[in-house]
């Protein structure tokens, strides 16, 4: 079973905790380091994590977490510029993308960032950065630049850059017999439809992100 980065990110934190207090995070303090708005999605997440065999959780103990799979090395977080090497992705910024409903199409290069190509998979052709929070159960949130590698053909169930009309947005793709939806990885946020009369085209490939310090 494959894990989100808000559920490999929570693993890190439960192993990050019991390695220095002895004692993993509460539901209530996954629920506030992650912002969600309850404890039912932390409890979510945990249950996929003890599903895909990476913790176990102790009947009776509200504490009661094992470690069973140790967490992936942490992305860490990028103060820019990045020093060059031979390994470097030299990416266009090319403008904002909204999680959340879809803005604006911005085309103009605002900066470049040279980045580890081992961030992402494929490589990205460019770099947008994310506005707003529908993708956030995804591990992706407002502010962060995510890699796009540019391509018009996707498959139901991966997390695409899409245009509808004049606007872009990140969302992840469902294709059905009759229709196609945008849908968000946030339960506040609605599906979008995509209407019969509207001009609609994939983008590019959502294939990793960086965070820049704050």
């Amino acid at each position: 079973m494959d894990l989100t980065e808000t559920q490999l990110a929570i693993l890190a934190l439960i192993a990050e905790r019991l390695e220095a207090e002895g004692m993993p995070p509460s539901q209530a303090e996954i629920a506030k380091a992650f912002g969600f708005k309850g404890v039912r999605a932390a409890q979510y997440h945990l249950e996929a994590l003890e599903q895909a065999g990476a913790i176990e959780r102790v009947p009776g103990r509200a504490r009661g977490i094992r470690v069973l799979k140790a967490p992936p090395s942490p992305q860490p977080d990028l103060a820019f510029p990045v020093a060059a090497n031979d390994e470097g992705l030299r990416l266009p910024v090319l403008g904002q993308v909204a999680a959340g409903a879809p803005i604006g199409a911005d085309a103009d290069h605002h900066d470049y960032v040279l980045l580890d190509r081992a961030f992402f998979a494929p490589a990205p052709d460019y770099l947008l950065k994310v506005k707003g929070d529908s993708m956030r159960d995804e591990g992706i949130f407002d502010g962060d630049l995510i890699g796009v590698h540019r391509t018009r053909d996707a498959r139901s169930g991966q997390i695409v850059v899409a245009r509808i009309d004049d606007a872009i947005t990140v969302k992840l793709l469902k294709i059905g017999k009759d229709r196609i939806r945008l849908l968000p990885r946030n339960p506040d946020y609605a599906p979008i439809e995509v209407l019969p009369d509207q001009d609609f085209a994939i983008e590019g490939l959502y294939c990793g992100l960086v965070r820049p310090n704050r």
